[in-house]
């Protein structure tokens, strides 16, 4: 079973960053910027291919991340005698370096929209306002007197318009014992809760966690209008919920062990096969959210740090020295590696 996990994984793996890759190789194709190679994974080449374009498409062992070398990436790297200068990246249009490094995100989020749009057609659409369908006796929601049709509209004074913001906003560190809920009843009277979760240890997180005993309305078939509909306002709640996680890790109220590498994704491939093919289906548009939305923060060595870079040369008039853009990115690289490591080390000692 593991080995069809395995290969579970390196398909969606796999298609995410074809997917994500393919964005910057079209349009940079399109704008006539040279390219080197095409790859798919990392480390050493598996399988190599020179098209009649002169670019090398290779699959590498590692089936994480993949890479479209282009010629000046960030400054003339090659001997003009051999590439002409319109062809280098960091000479052609302000516009076109643009649409070239936000074209991964850009894909990503299409792939996630088609997938969220097919799981809605074929299994139906999950109510996302977080309304309550049932509460579980003897548990905190129960106890403090919320009932069936009420609509959460705060958490500890954060505006809830999802289950998905719901869910991130309890999952943070909370200063004091109680949670603040404003709750809408059905007859439009708004009142305010303090509730104070139960402590139950949960396997999954290998940690205790806080469970308030609520049930949330289940999904429904719904005509293609209303799956657009939900298509586009599940995109808009997942983004919502990445961007509160990243927020919360910086502020300290999301702890790093919240987060997942390889080794991780692994774990909930295999538990998700045993979910059926629409969790994966729905896994797959939220991991190809996770990686347009992470590469799109203005961090060095994303995509978004190069569009960083873009925008201060276009409001300063002139180019960013190269040196220290190239010194930049590299710094990231190497925090964004020690993060990596740091994280799959935690993955695997949750394993043990």
């Amino acid at each position: 079973m593991w080995f069809v996990s395995l290969l579970l994984l390196i398909f969606i793996l796999g298609l995410i960053i074809l997917v994500h890759e393919f964005g910057h190789f079209i349009w940079a194709k399109k704008f006539g910027v040279y390219i080197y190679e095409f790859s798919i994974g990392m480390g050493p080449v598996l399988f190599s291919h020179t098209g009649k374009d002169k670019i090398k498409y290779n699959i590498r062992a590692v089936p994480i991340g993949g890479f479209v070398s282009m010629a000046g990436e960030i400054y003339e790297d090659d001997d003009t005698n051999k590439i002409p200068k319109k062809k280098f990246l960091c000479n052609r249009p302000w516009y076109q370096r643009l649409i070239i490094m936000v074209a991964g995100v850009t894909n990503n989020f299409i792939l996630a929209l088609l997938f969220l749009l097919v799981g809605a057609l074929i299994w139906g659409c999950k109510p996302l306002t977080p309304i309550v369908e049932k509460t579980t006796e003897n548990y905190p929601m129960a106890e403090a007197g919320i009932k069936s049709g009420d609509r959460i509209t705060k958490i500890n004074n954060y505006k809830v318009k999802s289950w998905d913001v719901a869910q991130i906003i309890l999952y943070m560190k909370n200063d004091k014992e109680f949670y603040t809920f404003e709750v809408e009843h059905p007859d439009g009277e708004i009142e305010t809760y303090e509730i104070t979760p139960k402590k139950e240890y949960n396997e999954e997180l290998d940690e205790e966690a806080n469970v308030f005993g609520v049930t949330i309305v289940t999904p429904g078939r719904q005509n293609l209008w209303e799956s657009i509909k939900y298509t586009f306002s599940k995109f808009g709640s997942i983004v919502h919920s990445m961007w509160l996680t990243i927020t919360g890790l910086f502020t300290g109220k999301i702890s790093l062990n919240a987060l997942s590498g390889p080794v991780g994704i692994y774990q909930v491939v295999d538990e998700g096969i045993g979910y059926g093919l629409d969790y994966i289906i729905y896994l797959i548009a939220l991991l190809s959210i996770n990686v347009g939305f992470i590469n799109i923060l203005p961090f060095p060595a994303f995509d978004g740090g190069h569009v960083f870079f873009l925008l201060i040369e276009k409001i300063k008039g002139s180019p960013v020295n190269s040196k220290l853009e190239n010194t930049v990115n590299n710094i990231g690289f190497a925090l964004i590696l020690l993060l990596t490591i740091y994280i799959t080390i935690k993955d695997i000692i949750k394993i043990f």
